[in-house]
């Protein structure tokens, strides 16, 4: 989408990764793959160090022939954030690569690319070329070589991330100017992704195209109504098509963040009170910004959107880097909703085994009721994983119920609790809040040497307050949103005791079964913005099977000491996925993967409770669950009283 007047010798070339600190970060892709046009293309043409990439160069001087690299382009800063290999986000076809025997990268996107050029590099054959209008060596061929697929045998890596831009070139080349070749330029685009996708791609991003009546080339002239209107039709068939793949494929609204940058600009780093549709930074082709262009007196291109006619700069290749990691790092977010839910009923369940367990041998008399009030605090800690993010959690409680004992082995109670719960998680620390209303009924038995205990719990979920965080250029954005739920568990334990009730110790190996059940209703966050999302139902399902040791020891006439050690297996440990789309763009669903549960898991509890008066009982307790990655602990502290 350039022409190239920047260009310098092929043979002074010497390419090299852009050089970007990258963030630590879940890594569930293999590798990033990218095929498009300027506005992607990491280097293939010679420059300065990495190559010549379409924005502007890095400072101080921003000049050509001072030794200064080109700023990197979005796929890269976004193969970057993702800690995809450095190697991997080089250039695909650079005839450098070739000259100095570097090792070519997965970036096919070449400057001046059309959307057939783009299919081309994916089925056929990728091809560097002189532009066709150059005098003399207009359209002669630096390197070609055999396309992505024909080099990979015509098989996708399925757990690559695709990236693809494209479409620009077409209207600048004058191969669109109504609106049936809008529609085929677009239906080649697309074809561009289902032709990855029968090869075996399954995560698949494609930029929307920009509004090319808001760039400096268009922007002002007699024809920018026209290829905004075509730019829209381009898109409105692009989406069409691509609802209609099958697999993940994740639409980048760009024409819509562009707006919004252009809206306000201060938010995302812009300079206040410039034209920064009419204006850019270099001149070329363009109106230089008199305040921060190239030969201004305060030259800065962090501070325009465009670096020319039509290429951002540094500042607008960083925004669209941001927003697109930003739905990629959703569900590894979004999916720690229904753990939270989780830990608010791991704390009630283990409320309850701790109950029980300071009544072991002091139930009270048959035909009696034992009330309970009970309050504690928690915390859950959760360890980075390849498709989640790290979450520190905290909350409170407070539960109350009673038991009744029906005879002298039986006993039956009811208990409720109110759950609080707040979880920061992602780079950005996002803020998530739940309240959790539980109720649960309850039967134990005790006969000789065999006990037993069963719970049958349910609880409302709300979560009143879910603010999504994330980088968006040098600030930050929010999108906020509210979701409601419901879960629903039983939980069964059978023991049998190995020493005399008459002694002081009481030990008993037992068995465990447990199941739940969290559903998250779906949920859309607030407004239209290029950021906001919605997201489908989510469910997540523990079965679990269990061993474990109950001891206590009657230190006292008045005080008993308790605890409980006992390990369970995960049988339902897959990954969670997130059902997501754009609010803008409500027709294309795609579905990434987030949390994936433990299989295995370790939970220990002390305790001690006090006879306070004859009827009156004071208990305080801790625990903790410990899995591969999740950590969570509680303490409370209850009263009970006989009557």
């Amino acid at each position: 989408m350039r022409r190239f007047s920047l260009l310098i010798p092929l043979a002074g070339c010497i390419l090299s990764v852009v050089s970007e600190r990258a963030v630590a970060a879940p890594s569930p892709y293999s590798t990033m793959i990218v095929f498009g046009d300027s506005l992607s293309d990491s280097g293939h043409y010679p420059g300065v160090g990495s190559g010549m990439r379409f924005t502007n160069l890095t400072g101080p001087t921003y000049k050509e022939y001072r030794g200064e690299e080109y700023a990197g382009v979005a796929p890269t800063r976004l193969g970057i954030k993702l800690g995809i290999a450095p190697a991997d986000l080089r250039p695909s076809t650079s005839p450098g690569n070739f000259l100095t025997g570097e090792p070519d990268g997965n970036n096919w996107a070449v400057g001046g690319y059309r959307t057939d050029q783009i299919l081309n590099s994916i089925k056929t054959e990728s091809k560097v070329a002189f532009p066709d209008d150059w005098a003399l060596v207009g359209g002669y061929v630096l390197r070609s070589k055999p396309g992505y697929l024909v080099q990979n045998s015509f098989t996708a890596d399925p757990k690559a991330l695709y990236f693809i831009s494209g479409g620009g070139n077409d209207f600048l080349q004058g191969k669109v100017t109504n609106p049936a070749e809008a529609g085929q330029a677009a239906q080649r685009l697309a074809a561009s992704a289902h032709t990855l996708q029968q090869a075996g791609a399954r995560y698949i991003m494609v930029w929307l195209l920009p509004d090319l009546g808001l760039t400096p080339a268009v922007y002002g002239t007699p024809t920018q109504a026209g290829t905004s209107a075509l730019s829209a039709l381009f898109n409105h068939e692009l989406t069409q098509q691509l609802a209609q793949i099958d697999a993940e494929v994740i639409p980048l609204n760009i024409p819509l963040l562009l707006r919004e940058a252009i809206a306000d600009p201060t938010r995302y780093g812009l300079a206040l009170g410039q034209d920064l549709v009419a204006t850019c930074f270099n001149g070329e082709e363009c109106t230089e910004n008199p305040q921060y262009g190239l030969n201004s007196a305060t030259p800065n291109p962090a501070k325009l959107l465009f670096n020319d006619s039509v290429h951002p700069t540094e500042t607008g290749q960083q925004l669209i880097a941001d927003y697109a990691y930003s739905l990629l790092a959703t569900p590894w977010e979004l999916t720690l909703l229904p753990v939270m839910a989780q830990g608010s009923l791991n704390a009630h369940q283990d409320q309850l085994r701790h109950q029980w367990a300071g009544d072991n041998g002091h139930w009270q008399a048959v035909g009696q009721w034992r009330p309970l009030l009970a309050g504690g605090g928690q915390r859950l800690e959760i360890d980075k994983q390849a498709t989640s993010v790290s979450a520190d959690g905290k909350g409170y409680n407070l539960s109350i119920g009673t038991s009744y004992r029906l005879d002298e082995t039986w006993r039956f109670g009811v208990a409720g609790g109110f759950y609080r719960q707040r979880l920061e998680t992602g780079a950005n620390e996002s803020d998530y809040k739940l309240n959790s209303y539980m109720g649960s009924v309850f039967a134990q038995y005790q006969h000789n040497h065999w006990w037993g205990d069963a719970a049958l719990t349910l609880g409302r979920l709300d979560y009143d307050s879910l603010k999504r965080k994330f980088a968006l250029g040098v600030g930050e954005g929010m999108e906020q949103g509210q979701a409601d739920g419901h879960l629903r568990a039983l939980s069964t334990r059978l023991g049998y005791e190995i020493v005399q009730a008459a002694d002081l110790w009481q030990l008993s190996p037992f068995i465990s079964a447990d199941y739940s059940r969290v559903e998250v209703n779906r949920y859309e966050e607030k407004g239209r913005r290029s950021t906001a999302l919605n997201y489908e139902e989510q469910t997540l399902v523990s079965k679990r099977l269990g061993a474990g040791l109950l001891a206590s020891y009657q230190a006292t006439p008045q005080t008993l000491l308790f605890g409980e050690a006992a390990h369970e297996h995960e049988f339902q440990s897959d990954i969670q996925r997130l059902n997501t789309a754009l609010n803008s763009l409500p027709n294309n669903r795609f579905k990434l993967e987030g949390y994936t549960p433990p299989s295995n898991l370790g939970r220990i509890s002390l305790g001690a409770s006090h006879r306070l008066t004859a009827d009156l009982r004071l208990q305080a307790t801790y625990n903790v669950r410990k899995s591969d990655g999740v950590t969570q602990q509680g303490a409370n502290i209850g009263l009970s009283l006989n009557y």
